[in-house]
């Protein structure tokens, strides 16, 4: 279980679409009781974007909500001053879309990327703004890598009092052997199973059951993206919890596909993706 203190990094390059990201931010803040560190990033091929007075209206509002805060701005590119500056400390990192151009997107990749790529904190990626939460979704991958983000989601839902649903996604079964056989001929029933996959299940919600929220567990067949995106819009979820790829040890991330960016990039609400580590398993 994640227990160390956490502070918000809450980042602005100025560009307009931060605006919701920061009031989600400092809701996060009143919220979780969580100090915050705000970073504005003054990129070189975007000076006209206001940071300095992002910065300046936040600090009004952290001010008026009585928000324990510091302020720095740096200069630089955001992807690189975000990890750079993510590494010196405990952070929870709060950022949306930085307004790319649709070109640079296309040579380099999404900034989203490339930042849950180089930076090893937890990370609240925001779309679009929906807040106050009251209904969490958490995605378990058989291979334990939520199990971090099923901890965290568990941190946060007493603050924010709400539910939590644990979604398992089965796959067609591609590989003939006896455990893919078994999850995907009880795959409705998967929590009474004693597959892996059913006993993460039964942990997530045995941790759970102190908290006195409401609870469920469900699951679905088919592509994991689809099948993710297609609950979030059936449960009308405000946060969805995921594992990293990243997550994987030597060089296994190189070859899974990264789920939690595509769903990320589809999804019209916050998800927060947290790097699975042994801490998971305490």
């Amino acid at each position: 279980m994640i227990t160390r203190e956490l502070t918000l990094l809450l980042v602005t390059n100025g560009f307009e679409g931060t605006c919701p990201v920061l009031d989600y931010g400092l809701w996060l803040a009143k919220t979780l009781k969580y100090p915050v560190k705000l970073l504005g990033v003054m990129e070189p091929a975007d000076a006209h974007h206001p940071v300095r007075a992002l910065v300046e209206t936040t600090e009004h509002k952290m001010d008026a909500e009585c928000i324990q805060y510091q302020t720095e701005v740096r200069e630089g590119h955001a992807e690189e001053v975000i990890n750079a500056y993510a590494k010196g400390g405990e952070y929870l990192v709060v950022l949306g879309p930085l307004g790319r151009p649709p070109l640079r997107r296309f040579v380099m990749g999404r900034s989203f990327r490339q930042i849950m790529a180089e930076v090893a904190a937890p990370i609240f990626y925001i779309p679009k703004a929906r807040f106050p939460v009251k209904k969490i979704l958490v995605c378990l991958g058989g291979l334990g890598y939520a199990l971090n983000a099923a901890h965290m989601a568990l941190r946060f839902a007493p603050a924010m009092q709400a539910s939590l649903t644990f979604l398992h996604v089965i796959e067609p079964i591609t590989l003939d052997y006896p455990l893919a056989k078994d999850v995907g001929t009880h795959w409705q029933n998967l929590l009474d199973t004693n597959t892996p996959q059913g006993q993460l299940l039964r942990r997530v919600l045995e941790e759970s059951q102190p908290l006195g929220l409401p609870t469920a567990v469900k699951t679905r067949h088919g592509n994991i993206v689809p099948e993710i995106l297609d609950e979030v819009k059936e449960g009308n979820y405000d946060l969805i919890c995921m594992g990293s790829t990243y997550s994987a040890h030597s060089l296994r991330h190189l070859y899974l596909p990264n789920v939690t960016a595509e769903v990320a990039e589809a999804s019209h609400c916050p998800v927060l993706t947290v790097r699975y580590s042994d801490e998971g398993k305490s």
